[in-house]
């Protein structure tokens, strides 16, 4: 698969199996995520890996928060939330360590862990790893950042679940480029 065609056909994978990506397989991925643009060479990021039993614990520390936040919550609600790590063999919790730094703002830095999130993503999708990107109401709950041990700077910004491809591959709707991009001339209401 050249570059162009991976860029062109990569897509989230709902459903995902065993196997998870081997020790190999998920260094290439992070290999991967580490050349994401980076502004002052700040490292902004680190990647928590979740596997096997651990994800049950995730489960249990997803329940906690939940309940913490919504002492009323359903046993239902609270079993869905529980089975939630066990959606992929290998869950890549993507964190954000925000660094003080004269010219490089918060927000840049949110960018650079995105944009390695999406190499990681590129990198599963070239090595036939499912994979998709999930965030939820949980996801940024300061509750659940102490929880997995983060530090003050840090925030969590996304599960990324891995796995084998399991059922129909996800068919993406052709979008034309001229529903997104347009030209700027140079005219509009001044300031």
């Amino acid at each position: 698969m050249d570059a162009i065609e991976l860029l062109l056909e990569r897509v989230s994978s709902p459903i995902l199996q065993e196997p998870g990506p081997d020790g190999a397989t998920l260094d290439i991925m992070f290999q991967a995520a580490l050349r994401a643009p980076d502004h002052a060479r700040l490292r902004p990021w680190r990647f928590l890996t979740i596997s096997g039993d651990a994800r049950h614990a995730l489960g249990e520390l997803l329940v906690r928060v939940a309940v913490a936040g919504q002492p009323d919550l359903s046993e239902e609600a609270q079993a869905r939330i529980r089975a939630t790590p066990l959606r992929a063999p290998t869950l890549v919790l993507a964190i954000c360590s925000l660094k003080e730094h004269p010219k490089v703002p918060e927000i840049e830095q949110k960018m650079s862990l995105a944009a390695a999130v999406q190499s990681l993503l590129l990198a599963a999708h070239a090595l036939g790893v499912g994979a998709i990107w999930r965030t939820g109401e949980l996801c940024y709950q300061p509750a659940l950042a102490r929880g997995l041990g983060l530090a003050d700077n840090e925030q969590l910004l996304g599960f990324v679940y891995l796995g084998t491809p399991g059922g129909n591959e996800k068919k993406v709707p052709a979008m034309t480029t001229s529903q997104f991009v347009s030209s700027w001339e140079g005219v509009g209401p001044g300031l």
